[in-house]
């Protein structure tokens, strides 16, 4: 699967905000990421015709599909930003570091990073 910047993020954004509340709406969204609605709108027809979400009224859900998608780059985004910190890089440039690199990490560089860090950073 190519891997898409943008589809990451919102589902991403998704995920996160579905750990915090019951019922996730395209405000939040738009909040969160920084887009405007109409964006969050167009965004979102995207992902459910992809299969990533489904909304119910003003809620939005992740598919089973979608919840695996955005769990994986969640892993990812961890990962990344614990990798770096264990590297010595202040915490907030780790985060924002990890958030680019973890769309553009190949599997084998991203699980070598990831045994990496699961050797030497509990």
């Amino acid at each position: 699967m190519k891997r898409n910047q943008s589809t990451e993020d919102y589902l991403e954004c998704i995920l996160l905000l579905s750990r915090e509340e019951t019922n996730v709406h395209r405000v939040d969204v738009a909040r969160k990421i920084g887009v405007s609605q109409p964006a969050v709108q167009k965004a979102i027809k995207l992902l459910q015709s992809d299969g990533y979400v489904e909304c119910s009224g003003l809620h939005l859900y992740l598919t089973r599909k979608g919840e695996e998608y955005a769990t994986e780059i969640y892993d990812r985004h961890c990962t990344l930003r614990k990798f770096l910190i264990l590297l010595g890089v202040p915490a907030a440039d780790a985060d924002g570091d990890a958030c680019e690199m973890e769309h553009v990490l190949s599997r084998a560089s991203f699980a070598a990073i990831k045994r990496w860090v699961e050797e030497r950073g509990n």
